[in-house]
């Protein structure tokens, strides 16, 4: 049996210099996060391109799984995804580097169910109490991995803001068939104990000295992410212009909207639109027919002095990415967290019982 350890490369970015090293049997992200180089990234498989990066010099390949989030052209032109790249030789790339969450610690640590309730038909809420002497630091907008044996893993956002300093909220949806969803649904009890990591993700409002007005746009849990945000965001007094929409198949999925009424009631710089998505559906009142994404097109001319922020599925994030485009966005003040479901595991053995 070879003990050969993999062969390892250097990665430079451009622009900063800033230098690390990056095994063949590894991605260059995951290189970057264990030496401390905080590079954008949200679902670690490939699907959403929060990771995207541009290859200036060296020679990449995908052992983990496709680019799916790659489209032919933007590969031939150099773009890859650094999730799932692994380095074939010395590399030179550019990418966006946040300084924002370089000295927040990602913990492992034990959590316990203190309220299950559901908030739609297929939505429950779960809020997590945390230990007495330890915290989870994190940034409005980030999620974090609720651990199963066998090396598996759930991400889910976080709902609450981080001003609930012991206890977060999630929004998790039923998967029809999903072992995990449905264990959490009809046995996870109260008192139970979770194993959860985090904070993940790049995903959080950016600040800096110019306060563009900002488009909040979920699909679905999207919402929780963006909660988090706005509920953030008012704590600290920040009264920049926010335009909530929000995307599901039916007015019965939109189970926040008397919480988001009360925003809006309560603050005139928050606008909200909602969009219901299943066709003939009588009983939408107000808001826009039709996609999400497309209630952003149809309610704006155009992005280019707007900063973007949307959670949601990787379908609704890749037909927004390129939309959006078109309407003038720029590439860095659109941010976004997709997420899909994995394959489910048996999960029986993730709560400790009181």
């Amino acid at each position: 049996m070879s003990s050969e350890k993999p062969s390892s490369h250097s990665v430079t970015i451009t622009g900063s210099g800033r230098t690390f090293t990056a095994r063949e049997d590894e991605s260059v992200l995951s290189a970057a996060l264990r030496q401390a180089v905080m590079l954008p990234y949200s679902c670690k498989n490939g699907t959403c391109g929060s990771c995207r990066g541009r290859l200036v010099e060296g020679r990449v390949d995908y052992p983990f799984h496709p680019p799916l989030a790659l489209e032919e052209k933007e590969q031939a032109a150099g773009d890859v995804l650094l999730c799932q790249a692994s380095p074939r030789t010395d590399l030179v790339i550019e990418a966006r580097e946040i300084e924002a969450i370089r000295d927040i610690p990602v913990l492992t640590l034990p959590a316990r169910v203190v309220d299950k309730a559901l908030l739609a038909d297929n939505v429950v809420k779960l809020v997590l109490r945390l230990p007495k002497a330890q915290r989870l630091q994190f940034l409005a907008g980030q999620y974090i991995d609720i651990l199963v044996r066998g090396g598996k893993r759930r991400a889910f956002s976080i709902a609450s803001p981080p001003s609930r300093e012991d206890e977060i909220e999630l929004h998790i949806r039923h998967v029809e068939g999903g072992d995990f969803t449905g264990w959490v649904f009809d046995e996870l009890k109260l008192k139970d104990i979770l194993r959860i990591e985090g904070p993940l993700g790049t995903f959080f409002v950016r600040h800096d000295d110019e306060k563009r007005p900002m488009i909040l746009m979920g699909g679905g849990t999207g919402i929780a992410p963006l909660k988090s945000m706005i509920e953030d965001l008012l704590a600290h007094g920040d009264t920049r212009p926010i335009h909530l929409f929000w995307g599901a198949r039916t007015p019965g999925e939109l189970y926040l909207e008397p919480l988001i009424h009360e925003w809006v009631d309560a603050h005139t710089h928050i606008e909200y639109t909602p969009a219901i998505s299943e066709p003939g559906d009588l009983r939408v009142q107000s808001g826009f027919a039709g996609y999400v994404h497309e209630a952003v097109l149809d309610a704006y001319q155009t992005l280019a002095h707007h900063d973007v922020y949307m959670s949601g599925p990787p379908a609704m994030i890749d037909a927004a990415r390129h939309a959006f485009a078109d309407k003038g966005v720029r590439e860095d003040r659109l941010y976004y967290d997709s997420f899909e479901f994995g394959s489910d595991v048996p999960v029986s053995i993730l709560a400790q019982p009181h």
